[in-house]
């Protein structure tokens, strides 16, 4: 499950995030796409973590009442690397 504090590094983890959010607060992707101006399926296409405009994510965060922060990238920490890949603790000792 995807936290608010979690670190977004991929596309896909910005889509979970968004998904997971919207969820949280209930709000539906019809009201989502009518407050940001933007289609329903470029909701959907961002929560798939696939591509769309800067804009539009912008114009989605918005209508949701999410805004991103920008902060140095430093190295994943070792439960970022375990959850990415599922590693176990065997997994790593053997590598």
């Amino acid at each position: 499950m995807y936290r608010m504090q979690d670190i977004i590094r991929v596309p896909t983890d910005l889509g979970r995030a968004v998904h997971e959010a919207r969820k949280t607060g209930k709000l539906k992707a019809t009201a989502i796409a009518a407050r940001s101006g933007r289609a329903r399926n470029v909701l959907y296409r961002l929560e798939r973590g696939d591509d769309v405009t800067v804009a539009s994510l912008l114009d989605i965060l918005r209508a949701m009442g999410l805004t991103i922060r920008l902060e140095p990238l430093g190295m994943p920490t070792l439960e970022e690397v375990r959850s990415r890949f599922a590693l176990d603790d065997d997994e790593i000792d053997a590598a």
